[in-house]
């Protein structure tokens, strides 16, 4: 069989356009802020616009790198993102309550997302090693969950129960198509589930934003509520085709993070409920894409690493977008490619290179016809 040489260009080309389409997003999305912050509109676009350039630097340049060079180096890759989720615990810059920028020098970024990454990686890593005794429990199981144990614990300890779930998940994701006995994986899930709900009952706003999911008044309600209630007039207000571009009311200091974390809000409110569509769909473009990659990668720890990146995207979608319709409490969890901001963006756009990196090396196929999963249970 044939193999391929040049990356996946229809992958890189859509990345690369949600990339640059963030651009007036977000400056749309933070006009108003950008005034008051820095006086004018273009002051957050500038900042923005440098990260994107940055994004699009740090997806060509792990495109080059073969993906086989890091499956010798993932633990050393693994214990120097734990460093950093334990160094920002100490010297971590505080905001609203939590650690989880660290600062170096006149740059800071959120060792999260290394870690993240990094715990792909290295489990994709362990369960090649491991395939001809994938179902072990004590050679296995146990010391591949243990990293994933760890790094969403120490990620928690910030706190930032989001993406200690979301952890967890990418490593059940990974040693699920790796052919972890589902006992093994049912077992885990319920106790992530009874330990994330203990986790969330130690800190009032998280039982807050709960009970307000759930419809349960109280004297905090209307606070908890306030960024999801604007959120969901936001898409109200775009109706089937939008108020238009730039025509945005919500973005107004109406809804918090309209740039951030909310920026779907104001996309659903200016480019409407087509708009809004269109764009999950380029999302399940790329997800589909990343599976269809994994499934024909040459090796298994390819097979993993791009399954991996491609549900750590997913689950970043996913919550984002169900966030912004009211549909789960309110995360801190940023629209991938899309949202302002700097570290999610560099990684996640390295991440799309290693995935574009692995498809140079996959085995030109029939496009499959069926859900294009690289395992099956018998």
């Amino acid at each position: 069989m044939k193999v391929k040489r040049t990356a996946d260009i229809s992958l890189f080309l859509t990345v690369t356009g949600l990339l640059l389409a963030s651009l007036a997003f977000v400056y749309t999305a933070s006009a108003s802020f950008s005034v008051a912050k820095t006086a004018t509109s273009e002051g957050m676009l500038v900042k923005h616009a440098t990260k994107v350039l940055l994004a699009i630097a740090a997806m060509l340049f792990f495109t080059k790198i073969d993906y086989r060079h890091y499956q010798k180096h993932t633990k050393l890759i693994m214990f120097g993102a734990l460093g950093f989720l334990l160094a920002v615990l100490v010297i971590g810059r505080v905001e609203l309550g939590a650690r989880r920028w660290l600062p170096l020098g006149p740059l800071s970024f959120q060792p999260t997302e290394l870690a993240k990454a990094a715990l792909v990686m290295h489990i994709a890593a362990l369960c090649a090693a491991k395939k001809e005794y994938i179902g072990d429990f004590k050679r296995s199981f146990i010391p591949i969950m243990l990293w994933a144990a760890v790094t969403a614990g120490l990620i928690a300890k910030q706190p930032n129960m989001s993406n200690a779930a979301v952890v967890m998940f990418l490593a059940m994701s990974i040693i699920f198509i790796a052919q972890m006995p589902l006992k093994y994986l049912l077992a885990t899930g319920s106790l992530a589930i009874v330990v994330g709900g203990i986790y969330a009952m130690t800190a009032w706003y998280r039982v807050q934003r709960v009970l307000t999911f759930f419809g349960v008044e109280n004297e905090h309600s209307e606070k908890i509520g306030y960024q999801t209630s604007q959120a969901i007039i936001a898409l109200g207000n775009g109706g089937l085709f939008g108020v238009g571009i730039g025509q945005s009311r919500q973005r107004d200091f109406y809804l918090p993070e309209s740039y951030g974390d909310f920026i779907f809000s104001v996309i659903g409110e200016e480019y409407g409920f087509v708009g809004a569509t269109f764009l999950l769909l380029i999302f399940s473009f790329i997800i589909i894409r990343g599976i269809q990659i994994s499934k024909h990668a040459p090796d298994p720890f390819g097979r993993y690493v791009a399954f991996g990146i491609t549900m750590m995207i997913a689950i970043n979608v996913l919550i984002n977008a169900l966030v912004n319709s009211g549909l789960m409490p309110v995360t801190g969890l940023p629209m991938p490619f899309i949202s302002y901001g700097g570290t999610s963006m560099i990684f996640n756009a390295a991440a799309i290179g290693i995935l574009l990196n692995i498809s140079k090396h996959t085995e030109i196929l029939p496009k499959p016809q069926a859900l294009p999963l690289p395992i099956r249970y018998a």
